[in-house]
């Protein structure tokens, strides 16, 4: 008993320690790219106001940081577009970090709801309650994670019609999204007709994988 209990919290303190480790990897690459475009950015004999201030963004951008948009008068009386541009650049570093955090917080509820899910396939009905709070918590996560990716400052990289990893995480991102909202709704309607089980568990499988990849291909 007691070498059993040894091996668990073993593992729970592994588990953890690699969790933390993916953490600060993320994070130092993260601010390793911010760092090196200011840098290039400050460099430039003449600078590149399109790259400074790009004006192609996603509409929730332009709802937030836009011309006309929410906080469109944020700088007060700074003129100086380079320190502008930095201080926005700081904003997205922090909101990508935690939208990184948030994805991996995100996947971990996602794998122990599956867990409490299968039991819940066959037949353990008295954990569904705890299943529906993990989907509570999974969607909150998710609903974090989401808003940090879609609000933050927009890039000062220019933009191509490469396939590249970003790409690809967008693309990924409206397999998942999808999949959240199509188990969200199955989920509600269940209760009702249990025919629907097969497909509410295909779409949550589809949430899973193509976050898990989305958050894999951002890493290469």
């Amino acid at each position: 008993m007691y070498n059993y209990l040894k091996y668990k919290i073993l593992k729970k303190t592994f588990i953890l320690l690699v969790f933390f480790g993916c953490l600060k990897s993320a994070q130092a690459q993260t601010e390793n790219q911010s760092d090196s475009l200011l840098q290039t950015l400050l460099v430039e004999e003449k600078v590149d106001t399109q790259l400074l201030a790009p004006s192609k963004m996603l509409f929730t951008q332009q709802l937030i940081w836009g011309n006309h948009g929410i906080l469109k008068n944020r700088y007060g009386a700074t003129e100086d577009l380079v320190e502008r541009r930095k201080i926005d650049l700081r904003i997205r570093r922090k909101m990508l970090q935690l939208h990184q955090i948030g994805g991996f917080v995100t996947l971990g509820g996602m794998v122990a709801q599956g867990i409490i899910g299968s039991q819940l396939y066959n037949g353990n009905y008295g954990l569904k309650e705890t299943h529906e709070k993990l989907g509570m918590a999974v969607n909150l996560s998710y609903g974090f994670t989401a808003i940090n990716g879609l609000f933050p400052p927009p890039s000062s990289f220019k933009r191509d019609k490469k396939l590249t990893s970003i790409r690809l995480h967008k693309w990924l991102a409206v397999a998942h999204l999808s999949g959240m909202l199509a188990t969200n709704i199955l989920a509600s309607q269940i209760d009702k007709n249990y025919a629907l089980k097969p497909y509410h568990r295909a779409a949550a499988y589809t949430s899973f994988f193509s976050l898990a990849a989305a958050m894999v291909v951002i890493k290469f």
